[in-house]
């Protein structure tokens, strides 16, 4: 069981704006327990400066959700290298 002393896990949601990403962002972010996760949401279509943190987080493709450092891929969106 989750108690408040426990930090609270960082999530990243990575997408690139398009009818896939939304629809993923909306399911996933609202699924993840606001209590435990901070989550963050990056268009990476419009802070392409975030593209090289994707990919040191492992991310190679869109959606994707990193959690705690570790990336799950969500669907096929778009490559990473699409949005250089």
């Amino acid at each position: 069981m989750y108690s408040k002393e426990n930090a609270m896990s960082q999530a990243i949601f990575f997408h690139a704006g398009c009818p896939v990403c939304v629809a993923a962002e909306q399911q996933f972010i609202g699924a993840l327990d606001p209590a435990r996760y901070e989550v963050e949401v990056v268009h990476l279509g419009q802070d392409t400066a975030r593209v090289a943190e994707a990919e040191r987080l492992g991310v190679q493709s869109v959606p994707a959700l990193v959690v705690d450092g570790q990336a799950f891929h969500i669907n096929y969106g778009a490559p990473l290298s699409a949005l250089k």
